[in-house]
Formats: structure tokens, sequence, C-alpha cells
């Protein structure tokens, strides 16, 4: 097996941020150390953390520190201490001008229920047996990136927010959504409003015109709000789910609520191939869980299996490290918020040793879990 030698930049952030990062990079470290692989980890403040120090949520260190290294992993933004800072420097916008200066246009979201967990899932089992799917989200166009304004004060007040599509930023993205599926079950579902707004109308039109393209990938159109109700009435259904910036914030939310909590699910943003991608867990800071070691780690964890993945190719290293979640997950191991009746309730620092225990463990009995380490 060949070594690896990689740098990963680590943006704690805010609230529980740093605890489930560093969960993340505590596997992450043995995962280098045990296929002699050699990660550098390194370390720059961002979102709220950033703005106490430096007065700004991207510093200009911090863009470059990611901009040289080989992908980043992200914790959580934001919080109520920021809340009456200006829009165009709290926190959340420097999440926005990261994405942009690093040209980070897609963005995935996979949701994959871990089968000890249906149980917490708020669907029946027989609805939610087969739920696996992708959801690919255009991430620097639409209404985040457009025009905002407002003005006047009072009953006279009033505001707009401006969605802007081209053709060659649905394009990309559309291309990027069809591999996926082809590579998967080839079945793309495009979510739009095509019948009421114009961007929608060129979505549909552009995806449509991509898609004959992969004559092997099967397309289908939705609007977005026959896209929320099918998300909860057959999840099964779906294999890869394309769609805009806000329909995809949104719709993403509403199916992590799938996997029973949103600090299961990870995410990556990628862009152009000399660009490092970003992995972060889609759950918020939660300020009022910061410091008291309860927050699930999960998802940041899977935000780091999905980074040996597809920025470091290192498909063998990424499914140690789940096989070992999932190990954990059967004994009954669980943080409180996924938790049901019967579990064995751990602090998040217990439930990561837990589950670097059980990566130990699998070593030991390497033959048994079939790992050619």
């Amino acid at each position: 097996m060949s070594r690896v030698r990689k740098t990963i930049a680590v943006l704690a952030g805010d609230g529980i941020g740093p605890e489930v990062t560093g969960a993340a990079v505590r596997l992450l470290g043995d995962c280098a150390a045990v296929f002699e692989h050699d990660f550098e980890f390194r370390e720059f403040a961002f979102g709220g953390a950033a703005i106490d120090r430096f007065g700004t949520p991207l510093p200009e260190e911090t863009l470059a520190g990611c901009r040289s290294c080989d992908a980043i992993l992200l914790g959580a933004i934001g919080g109520p201490s920021w809340d009456s800072v200006s829009l165009e420097k709290r926190p959340e916008a420097g999440l926005l001008r990261l994405r942009k200066q690093l040209g980070l246009y897609i963005n995935l979201r996979p949701i994959q229920l871990r089968s000890s967990l249906q149980g917490i899932s708020p669907l029946r089992r027989d609805r939610i047996s087969g739920c696996d799917f992708e959801i690919v989200r255009e991430l620097a166009g639409d209404i985040y990136f457009g025009e905002h304004e407002q003005r006047g004060e009072g009953e006279d007040a009033s505001a707009r927010d401006v969605a802007y599509y081209t053709a060659t930023e649905i394009e990309r993205v559309a291309r990027y959504a069809f591999e996926r599926a082809d590579a998967r079950n080839r079945h793309v579902t495009s979510v739009d409003k095509a019948n009421v707004l114009a961007t929608s109308a060129l979505w549909r039109n552009t995806v449509t015109r991509v898609a004959r393209q992969y004559p092997s990938v099967t397309l289908e159109h939705l609007y977005v709000d026959n896209a929320a109700m099918q998300i909860l009435l057959r999840p099964a259904q779906f294999d890869v789910i394309l769609t805009g910036n806000l329909f995809g914030d949104i719709l993403s939310d509403e199916a992590a609520a799938l996997a029973g909590s949103i600090g299961l699910i990870p995410s990556m943003s990628r862009g152009a191939a000399n660009e490092p991608a970003l992995y972060e867990p889609i759950h918020g800071s939660a300020p009022s869980l910061a410091g008291k070691d309860v927050a699930c780690p999960l998802g940041a964890i899977f935000s780091a299996t999905l980074l040996l993945r597809e920025s470091f190719g290192l498909e063998i290293e990424a499914q140690w490290i789940e096989s070992a979640v999932d190990r954990v997950l059967d004994h009954g191991y669980r943080t409180m918020d996924i938790a049901e009746s019967g579990s064995r309730v751990l602090r998040s620092s217990e439930f990561t040793a837990q589950i670097c225990g059980e990566l130990h463990e699998s070593l030991v009995h390497s033959e048994r879990y079939g790992w050619g380490v």
C-alpha cells in the first residue's frame, strides 16, 4: 500500500465545532498511523472565533492557509454572540466568501441511514427501508449570491433578494450529478420551480440538455414542493437529487431528518480540481451544547471519511472507520441526541473513545473484519 502525504486545514469554528472536529481529527490521526500515511493538520481561525480575534470571519491568513492544503475540515460556525453584527460581517458571510474564493460550486450531501439507527427515524421502518441517496446542490449561484437590498423603515420598509443563474453555472453542477448517478443507480431527480421562476425554467431546460449526454442515466423533473413531499413519502425512490442553492439548502436539512438527527449527516463542497474541497457536518454550532461534552461527533466523523474517499482516494481507510462506527452503534452506544430506550448513553469524548477502541480491535482481529492492514 502506497504512503499518502496530505495536509488538512482544520477550521474548528464556533460552539460545538472544536469538539466534533477534534473527534474527527483524532480518528484521521489513527488512520494515518495504522495505514502509514502522513497527515499534517493545520489549524486556522474561522467564523465567530475569527471575528473575536481578528475582526473578520475569514482572515487572509486563513484563506491562504486553506489554499495551501489538500483538503479542509470545518466544524461549525455562528451563534447568538454575533447576531448583532451586520450581515456582511457575520460568521456565515465568512463561509460564503470562502466558498466564492475557492470556487466551490458543488455541494454533496449523502443521505444514508445506519441500520442500527433506523429506530430513531421519524418514518416507519417499512417506509425508510432502502433509503440511500445523494443531494447535489449548486453552491455558487442563486439567491445567496444575487443582489440584496433593504430600503426604508417601519411601514415604508421594503427589501429584495435577486436570484440569478447562468446556463454555464447549471451545466457544470448537472454534469457532476449525472456522473455521480452513472456510478450509482443511474437516476437523477432534478428539482426546480419551473412553473413560476425564470431561473428554474432555465435550470430545467439546461439540465434536460445536459441529460442527452448521459443516455444511461434516467432524468426525472420534480417541482420543489412535490419533491419535499416525496422525500417523506418514498425516500427510497431517489438516487441522486440535483437542485439549486436555495432549494438544496432546505431539502437537504429535511432529508437529514430521515436519519433521525441532523448531527449524522456529512457534506462536501468542491469546485476546480486545483482547489481543496471543504468537508463539514451540516449541523449548526449548537452554542447551548458547547463545552458540555454531549454533542454527537458522527457528522464530523463521516465528513472525515468522505474526505478520505473523495479527496484522497482512500476507500479502504474510509470503510475501516465507518465499520468501527457501525459496530459501536450495534453495541448500543449512543450520544444523548440519538439515544433510544435501552441505549448506553455516553458523553461525546467517551463515544469517540469507543470508536477508537473498535478501530484497534479490528486490527487485532483483522482476518475477522477483512482488513488487510
